[in-house]
């Protein structure tokens, strides 16, 4: 069967390219952004790549196309694609039929965490040799891939909440049919698609009434926005976990290193395993308590899973090393929501001590570009000792108000070569600079590499 998949460059659709490959699928795709890690996975595969949205595509026409949730009415593809009367579906959909069917299905769902978690739990198993499935909107270091089919009944997914297509306004999660749900936190975020916190919380309780009885659900017993979630109603049974110690978590820790590279797992406030890991920062942390703990549902012991853990190799874009020259190190990390951004820096933070810390940030997410988040911006960076923000072109509000709270650490950039130039400028030996974007970013990260290079002794 030839699939056509329509946005196939962003992490979901290009994982869910990926495993219809692997099934044996001819896979042809197009996309607007096309750029790594998920263009060069894809052409990895031998799956041919088309830019842009051209509808000539669809000669000779393909048995079915797989419409991702980035395409809207009145792109002239999709226009096409109508007219033609070709079959089409949404890529949860598709997935939901063809491969998550008779699977136990492992979701993993919230808003931070849940690439990194989703990560961390698919290792887990599969050290435990269960060699599970999985999609996840990442590229985990040790398997190299962000999807595959795997051997055993069990299949972990990213579970994300943002809606499925335009032609399916539901949560892309509400497909899955969960067996395992792992619920990392919840707060507000995706403006352009709930008005609320509410109306996200109703997605999620639309996704507990899908859980069966015979099933599990691992929860962050320290979060009040699931707590209210699973008080809509909760069939199944369910297990807490928590970095601090609240009173319905079953699982804790104790930290035996400041940044996070070393905690102890307690279960019931007793000892049950240590891990010691090449991760800082504690939200992950809290993320590698949250994967041990649904793992221990599905009958993996916690020592074993400390074992896996001690020998992850985190994400790619996850505040990723992408180099050091003289003495600079620039990391790259996927952080767009002011939670995020000041979690990044709290675990650099403990890491790199007094060491001077960098913070680029592009505002590129749906949520960060309607200026939602602008008034929590300033403080989420304040972790930082220097702050460069870049106003791309289109975004209808003004960062120098964040810049200016930020004090004289704060500056703006409107042009990517100008915020090379200036960055090459000013950093020094023993900066940790990271850049935090959804995006590309224009290709940032190598160009201040190259430029640090080219001014370097």
């Amino acid at each position: 069967m030839h699939l056509h998949v329509i946005g196939i460059c962003g992490t979901f659709m290009g994982g869910l390219a990926a495993l219809a490959r692997a099934a044996g699928h001819r896979v042809t795709g197009c996309d607007a952004n096309v750029y790594p890690p998920m263009s060069t996975q894809l052409e990895a595969l031998g799956i041919a790549l088309i830019e842009g949205y051209d509808p000539a595509q669809l000669d000779p026409a393909p048995d079915v196309v797989v419409v991702g949730n980035v395409m809207s009415r009145g792109n002239p593809l999709i226009e096409r694609l109508l007219d033609s009367g070709l079959p089409f579906t949404s890529g949860p959909q598709w997935l939901a039929e063809n491969v998550l069917r008779g699977r136990a299905v492992a979701a993993v769902a919230g808003t931070h965490g849940k690439t990194t978690t989703a990560c961390m739990l698919a290792w887990i198993l599969d050290q435990a040799g269960l060699a599970p499935g999985f999609l996840i909107g990442g590229i985990p270091g040790n398997f190299g891939v962000s999807a595959r089919a795997g051997q055993g009944p069990l299949f972990v997914i990213e579970a994300d909440e943002y809606d499925t297509a335009f032609f399916d306004k539901r949560a892309k999660f509400v497909h899955y049919r969960p067996r395992h749900l792992l619920l990392t936190n919840l707060e507000y975020d995706h403006a352009d698609i709930y008005p609320d916190l509410a109306a996200i919380q109703r997605q999620f309780h639309h996704l507990v009434r899908t859980v069966p009885a015979s099933g599990r659900i691992t929860w962050n017993a320290a979060d009040a926005a699931l707590a209210e979630v699973l008080a809509m109603g909760c069939w199944t049974p369910r297990t807490g976990f928590s970095r601090g110690g609240a009173a319905q978590a079953e699982w804790t820790v104790r930290l035996l290193a400041d940044d996070g590279s070393a905690f102890e797992v307690l279960q019931s406030g007793g000892p049950a395993c240590a891990v010691r890991w090449p991760l800082i920062g504690l939200h992950n942390v809290e993320n590698g308590i949250a994967a041990l703990a649904a793992a221990a549902g599905m009958g993996v012991a916690p020592e074993a899973a400390a074992r896996a853990l001690g020998a992850f190799r985190g994400v790619r874009r996850r505040l990723e090393l992408r180099g050091e020259i003289a003495g600079i190190r620039v990391y790259d990390d996927f952080a767009h929501h002011p939670t995020a951004v000041a979690r990044t820096l709290d675990g650099l933070r403990r890491h790199a001590g007094a060491r001077r810390i960098v913070a680029v940030l592009e505002p590129r997410s749906n949520t960060m570009r309607l200026g939602v988040h602008r008034a929590e911006l300033a403080g989420s960076l304040a972790g930082a000792d220097r702050v460069w923000l870049y106003q791309p072109a289109g975004l209808d509000w003004s960062l120098d108000d964040v810049a200016a709270a930020l004090g004289g650490k704060g500056a703006v950039a409107s042009e990517i070569p100008r915020l090379v130039e200036s960055l090459a400028a000013e950093l020094r030996a023993g900066d940790e600079v990271v850049i935090m974007s959804n995006g590309g970013f224009g290709g940032l990260h190598d160009r201040l590499l190259a430029a640090l290079a080219a001014r370097a002794p």
